[in-house]
């Protein structure tokens, strides 16, 4: 194949979990995929966006060949990087204000609520406030976060006001680390005027929503939104912490019709072009009521393996097509499985980690069990507390896909890779307490 006819595809944050699934889309065999910006220089410690920028341009100037696409499937500041490196390197993308509308945990709530009422009543705090106070019109039990965040990092549900003077100090030490590099960011937008003075580094309280929750991906091409996949998202029990990702989402149509409908409207507000989303929302079989929990600029790639294994299609497929400005279609059940999972494999309490399997033993592990992918996450040696990106209330040990006929099925591959894994803990040392969550 000559290379006029293959397209140079850079990946902001290109990381080997996600490469062969890349691999998966339909066309790759024309496709050759960059990386640009490694994950480590992206999300460890606080961002220094200027820096970040002038590598990744560096990298680009000096390329000698076609720049076809510059796509990202990771949050703040992968998410923002993308449009501001297509505009000065002409490939398609949408806006940094269209990003940045969803990103803004604040001005997304502003946004969503001129277009449904399907979202949880919510408010500033007032993070210099002696004592910080929660919003009038917000009861608890509710949910602080800073305004932006990844991973659920900083964000806490909080059932009364001792909780949320706990909570608000913790955002408080944290915050920074995000908001003052998206602080850039929102002096390169022209801000409406409810935005004036609200800033990067800001908190949101709103009510906890109850229910299960579910996950609506999709994309817009040419100002047209489709969503072409909902997923249930379990949580361990008596936990706010995901268990699985599941697809097809098991919920009824006419929820699905209703998680359709608003998605449409809230992304054609938002006013995002050529490029993906995924929704997060609650839905409460009592009361039959969804609401918007948040939106993210981009498909997610924790459900990649998950479309290949039940549409036949990683949906990385549909950001590289946007990119290319190509036809973003999605094939629809003609996958090997009828159903598939992403598993979090967690630990709830801290610890050092004695034995990890290795790559040998985890590709032996996915030999005798078809349908199943593992990556693990921490390396031996390490302290739960130190690894970077976790949520509030656990540790990440493992990601394991399966694809099955059946929920069962699915359950019976996760047990059974877990036990084969033979993750091994001592407890954390108690000289380090205070770096404990």
């Amino acid at each position: 194949m000559s290379d006029e006819t293959v397209k140079n595809v850079f990946v902001i944050g290109l990381d080997e979990a996600n490469l062969p699934t890349l691999q998966q889309v339909p066309g790759a065999d024309r496709l050759r995929f960059h990386q640009l910006l490694t994950i480590e220089e992206l999300q460890v410690g606080e961002v220094h966006l200027p820096t970040l920028l002038d590598k990744a341009q560096g990298v680009l100037d000096a390329f000698d060949g076609s720049i076809d696409a510059i796509v990202g499937y990771w949050d703040f500041p992968v998410s923002t990087l993308v449009p501001m490196l297509s505009e000065r390197y002409g490939t398609r993308s949408t806006s940094l204000e269209s990003v940045v509308k969803c990103e803004h945990k604040y001005w997304s709530r502003l946004e969503q609520q001129k277009v449904t009422d399907r979202h949880p009543r919510f408010g500033q705090v007032d993070l210099s406030a002696e004592p910080p106070r929660p919003p009038e019109d917000v009861t608890f039990p509710m949910w602080l976060k800073p305004a932006l965040s990844y991973s659920s990092e900083l964000a806490f549900g909080v059932g009364d006001e001792e909780e949320f003077h706990k909570a608000v100090a913790e955002i408080r030490d944290g915050i920074s680390r995000i908001g003052r590099p998206f602080e850039h960011i929102l002096e390169r937008i022209d801000l409406p005027p409810e935005m004036n003075g609200v800033g990067g580094r800001v908190c949101l309280a709103e009510e906890s929503m109850s229910g299960v929750q579910v996950a609506v991906e999709g994309y817009v091409h040419q100002g047209e939104v489709t969503v072409y996949g909902v997923l249930d998202s379990i949580q361990y029990p008596d936990s706010p912490c995901f268990l699985r990702h599941q697809y097809p989402s098991t919920l009824p149509p006419p929820v699905i019709a209703q998680l359709h409908d608003v998605s449409e409207r809230v992304m054609r507000q938002i006013g995002m072009d050529s490029a993906t989303f995924s929704i997060e929302y609650f839905y409460d079989p009592r009361s039959q009521e969804i609401n918007l929990l948040e939106i993210n600029p981009r498909h997610s790639q924790s459900h990649a393996e998950l479309f290949q294994y039940v549409d036949g299609v990683p949906n990385h497929h549909c950001m590289v097509r946007l990119a290319l400005g190509e036809d973003p279609h999605m094939p629809h059940r003609e996958g090997s499985y009828a159903m598939a999972a992403k598993w979090y494999h967690r630990w709830f309490t801290d610890g050092v980690v004695r034995r990890v399997p290795g790559p040998e033993e985890i590709a032996r592990i996915e030999r005798e069990t078809p349908g199943v992918r593992i990556e693990v996450i921490p390396a031996q040696g390490d302290r739960l507390s130190d690894l970077p990106g976790q949520d509030s209330y656990s540790y990440e040990l493992a990601h394991i896909y399966t694809g099955g006929a059946d929920e069962a099925e699915l359950r019976e591959k996760f047990d059974h890779c877990v036990a084969a894994l033979g993750l091994a803990f001592e407890d954390a040392p108690a000289e380090a307490d205070a770096a404990e969550k």
